[in-house]
């Protein structure tokens, strides 16, 4: 095995995928968290892996965790409690830090709180670094290529369904406590908080899905990583209905592995249209498992962290981070992905067919 990667919260939905990705890849990763009995049986289902107990309350256990690591991944929600203390002990130890947070208040305090300090200690520190967050703000970055700045960045997406793990909807708890039930919208070129009923409209994905209703201003991670780094003015997101319901719904169930590889048989599309000016431009990506293509995000980043490609030191999302467009080829066996095409779209969904009945709270 080669460079050792600590995942805290490594038993959890989406660790258990990142823990087999890194040992896809190469590295020995070392599952971390506070659940001991839970750290030996994910151990035992990978030999030669060292669990390591510790928990955000006790830093010397932390250190304890990441000593010897070449990185660490946090794969713990709710990321409001997690991400401080874990960035703090990676500073400790001098070395990267990634999480795959989708909360927006959590990325906020990333930015806010260590963007001076990482970049003191020539540390990297990539927020966000998952379906939510990242891939969006690399397919964003993907399509605004060389404009200095654009108009209007719209992020559409498409998913069959959503099966929320109980991590989803304990950190989308957290965080609509942290703002109080009101929501961010991100125009004028600053996030502002709102109560505006959300709007339910029509947006014409590519194939295969084609129009859609979709509930619209559905706010995640990307309206915290894409104006971090792009000049943007507006930025619209918007949500399949489908998958608003299920996420709104308290009886639906958690995903269930339907694959060898344990993912799940819900399937995504991304769509991402930018404009400036007169000019448009679009980037789609295309796959399967919201939570499951999360883990060749965060260790796409991680390795590329350890090999220094990177283009920036401190706290960055993924798109400042790294080279977007040869990122998003580099998971060819995770996602398709297509940049700058079908220009003539309209990115101006329809007007809105009904109201917004049971959007649910956006994370």
């Amino acid at each position: 095995m080669g460079q050792s990667v600590a995942v805290f919260g490594a038993y959890g939905h989406t660790g258990r995928f990142v823990v087999a990705e890194l040992r896809e890849r190469g590295f020995r990763p070392v599952p971390v968290g506070r659940d001991a009995g839970k750290l030996a049986a994910l151990a035992a289902e990978h030999p030669g892996s060292e669990a390591r107990p510790a928990s955000v309350e006790d830093a010397d256990s932390l250190d304890r965790a990441l000593a010897g690591t070449d990185a660490v991944i946090n794969c713990a929600g709710p990321f409001a409690d997690t991400v401080a203390p874990v960035v703090e002990a990676a500073l400790r130890a001098g070395i990267p830090y990634v999480d795959v947070a989708a909360e927006i208040e959590a990325n906020l305090d990333t930015f806010d709180r260590f963007a001076e300090r990482a970049r003191a200690a020539g540390t990297v520190v990539v927020p966000a670094m998952a379906f939510y967050g990242g891939l969006g703000d690399l397919l964003a970055t993907a399509a605004v290529d060389d404009w200095t700045a654009a108009d209007e960045v719209h992020i559409a997406y498409g998913l069959n369904s959503w099966h929320p793990t109980p991590g989803t909807r304990l950190s989308g708890t957290v965080s609509r406590e942290r703002r109080g039930d009101r929501r961010l919208r991100h125009t004028g070129g600053r996030l502002t908080h709102h109560q505006d009923e959300l709007p339910a409209l029509e947006w014409a994905f590519p194939e295969p899905l084609g129009t859609r209703p979709v509930i619209g201003e559905f706010a995640m991670a990307d309206i915290v990583t894409v104006p971090s780094h792009l000049a943007v003015t507006d930025l619209h997101s918007y949500m399949t209905v489908e998958a608003v319901r299920d996420l709104a719904a308290p009886r639906t169930p958690a995903p269930v592995a339907a694959d060898e590889r344990g993912r799940s048989d819900q399937t995504f599309l991304v769509d991402v249209v930018v404009r400036n000016g007169g000019e448009q431009r679009r980037a789609v990506a295309r796959g399967r498992d919201i939570y499951a293509v999360s883990a060749p995000l965060a260790v796409e980043a991680v390795h590329r962290i350890l090999t220094g490609r990177t283009r920036t030191v401190g706290v960055a999302s993924a798109g400042e981070a790294f080279d977007a467009v040869d990122f998003l080829r580099a998971l060819s066996g995770h996602l398709d992905v297509d940049l700058n095409v079908d220009l003539n779209v309209d990115v101006d969904p329809s007007v809105a067919v009904e109201p917004a009945v049971a959007a649910g709270p956006a994370l």
